[in-house]
């Protein structure tokens, strides 16, 4: 493989202080992610590749966004197969440090706090997550910063990319970035689904064939929603909330239509009058064990 594999902090900026000046490059890429790696991923590579000179991405399943031991535990660890996939696009390094590397003498006592932002929607089906979320990438957008400035003097651009599978995330980390001066770009990078419509996923592999079926019905009610939007009717919310809750393997968790920068519902914009502006429809459903999560932008 051409792709290098590091697991110190110290190895990761010695190898890309080389790489760049190697490649007398004048910016970095940092791809976070937690491993089990699919095609969603390979997009977040690949576009980090057009866009800099020097791609590392992050292999971590970070253990202080898990609210039980069992998740954690089941997670899906796959670094070979990780590793086949970010070569492929072209990816320079490969950062995947152990827990003792990132967390040394154990859990931090000091983390970033998601906020108010962070205990709304996934934040209030999974307390805490957000904050050892945002942990964990506060750590990783340090790790990631080049590792040498340019020639003539200052630094090389450097930018972070997010899916916005992830949206919550998504907005947390760019706020983040913007409230306490990260010296990053933050990038995001639409969603990948499967033919059927499905958002691809590293949990979807623990859906029987009978739950991925009926898992469809997340997309088809946010085609729903993205469809009224496009022509400007009202958005129907309960009709579409209603076409989730008639699937039995479904078990509805949150869907609703919301600003897509502080996530607070529209709630004028979905009944009775006709959608304009901007927005982000966001749905979490169990489907039998697993839970996932989907979102359509709203721009009508």
């Amino acid at each position: 493989m051409a792709i290098q594999l590091v697991t110190t902090a110290a190895e990761l900026r010695a190898a890309s202080a080389r790489l760049l000046e190697q490649k007398a490059g004048a910016s970095q890429g940092l791809v976070p992610t937690m491993g089990a790696l699919h095609e969603g991923h390979a997009r977040l590579a690949r576009t980090a590749v057009a866009q800099n000179d020097v791609v590392v991405a992050s292999i971590f399943v970070n253990p202080l966004q898990f609210g039980e031991a069992a998740d954690l535990d089941r997670y899906p660890r796959t670094l070979e197969a990780d590793l086949a996939l970010l070569d492929a696009e072209g990816v320079d390094l490969a950062f995947a440090p152990g827990v003792e590397e990132v967390y040394p003498g154990g859990q931090p006592l000091v983390r970033i706090t998601a906020g108010p932002l962070g205990d709304k929607w996934e934040g209030a089906s999974r307390p805490g997550h957000f904050d050892g979320a945002l942990t964990v990438v506060a750590k990783l957008l340090h790790y990631g910063i080049p590792g040498t400035g340019l020639p003539g003097g200052g630094q090389p651009a450097y930018r972070a990319y997010f899916g916005q599978k992830d949206a919550q995330q998504l907005a947390l980390v760019q706020r983040m970035v913007a409230d306490l001066n990260f010296p990053v770009e933050i990038v995001p990078v639409p969603i990948v689904r499967s033919a059927d419509g499905l958002a691809l996923s590293s949990r979807n592999r623990f859906l029987s064939g009978a739950e991925r079926e009926a898992a469809l019905v997340l997309s088809r009610a946010l085609r729903l929603i993205e469809d009224r939007a496009n022509a400007h009717k009202p958005l129907d919310l309960d009709s579409a909330q209603a076409l989730v809750r008639s699937q039995p393997l479904v078990e509805l968790d949150y869907f609703d239509v919301v600003d897509p920068r502080t996530l607070e519902p529209l709630a004028e914009n979905c009944r009775e009058t006709p959608f304009r502006g901007d927005g982000l429809a966001i749905i979490a459903a169990k489907v039998g064990p697993v839970r996932l999560i989907d979102n359509v932008p709203l721009n009508a």
